[in-house]
């Protein structure tokens, strides 16, 4: 790596090369994601990273900020702790759909229906890619893993529709072909007062774009943006995705609402009024 790098200041360079496969998609969303820091009003020391078990989970490991690798499917509450013990910190959680969603998932809609101050950027390859290539719950209809080898017959969630029914105040989608757009939303996420999240359609060349077909990372990557249709402010419930079909893109839900901690103080000055100091974290 070298030190004329502009992005190094942000990277562990001493752990790289990362471990992602070539055509892996991670590395453009964490690049995007460095975009968004860079442009974010947000002093560096004051911006926390959580991520869960799995490819995506290794981001946390990469990044030098006050990062942590949590358990598998924990993420959301561990990021939850830490932003209820010092509210001055910007929380992010950087997972996967295997993470956040099978194992994580009941976290997560209790997150949004809480609308705690966190931003939640999903990197969704539709499998799990670290070990096997198993079905997740995205994992569209008809698509192969190695779990479903005659073809998947679950329904996988349409994740912009669930985010946005459980309570999220920002919502967007996006392939990592989309980088400008992509960073723009982590920044707008990031700069949310509330539950915000993002989606970000990632190839997975090793294991689900071979068995599937769909070729190596870079035709991964063309099928992106050839299926891809932007549409900000659809309606979520007619967003979902079909195996080899259109992925509707853009910012879905942008709204105001009162975070989980603002309506904490709010309830408790008007229980004790002026006996009553605003939650500051813990001292």
């Amino acid at each position: 790596m070298s030190a004329k790098n502009p992005r190094n200041q942000y990277l562990r360079t001493e752990r790289m090369p990362n471990i992602w496969c070539p055509g892996c998609g991670l590395g453009t969303a964490v690049n995007c994601f460095i975009s968004a820091i860079e442009d974010c009003e947000t002093p560096l020391d004051q911006i926390s990273v959580v991520s869960g078990i799995g490819c995506t989970g290794r981001v946390a490991g990469y990044l030098k900020l006050d990062s942590f690798h949590t358990t598998h499917g924990r993420p959301i509450p561990f990021a939850t702790g830490l932003k209820l013990s010092n509210p001055k910190l910007k929380v992010v959680v950087f997972s996967g759909d295997g993470d956040l969603f099978a194992i994580g998932g009941n976290h997560f809609i209790h997150a949004a229906r809480r609308n705690m101050d966190l931003t939640i950027i999903c990197v969704n390859n539709f499998t799990y890619g670290m070990t096997g290539g198993q079905v997740t719950p995205t994992t569209p209809i008809d698509a192969f893993s190695s779990t479903t080898p005659y073809g998947n017959i679950e329904e996988p969630f349409n994740l912009p529709f669930l985010a946005d029914c459980s309570g999220a105040v920002y919502v967007a989608r996006w392939t990592v072909f989309h980088v400008r757009q992509a960073a723009r939303a982590m920044r707008e996420a990031m700069h949310k007062n509330g539950f915000s999240f993002i989606e970000i359609i990632s190839p997975c060349p090793t294991l689900y774009g071979r068995r599937n077909k769909i070729g190596d990372g870079l035709k991964m990557m063309q099928a992106f943006k050839d299926n891809s249709v932007i549409a900000d402010e659809t309606d979520t419930r007619n967003v979902a995705l079909d195996f080899r079909g259109k992925i509707i893109c853009g910012k879905f839900v942008d709204r105001e609402k009162t975070s989980f901690l603002d309506m904490y103080n709010i309830k408790m000055a008007e229980r004790f009024g002026p006996f009553y100091e605003p939650y500051e974290g813990i001292k």
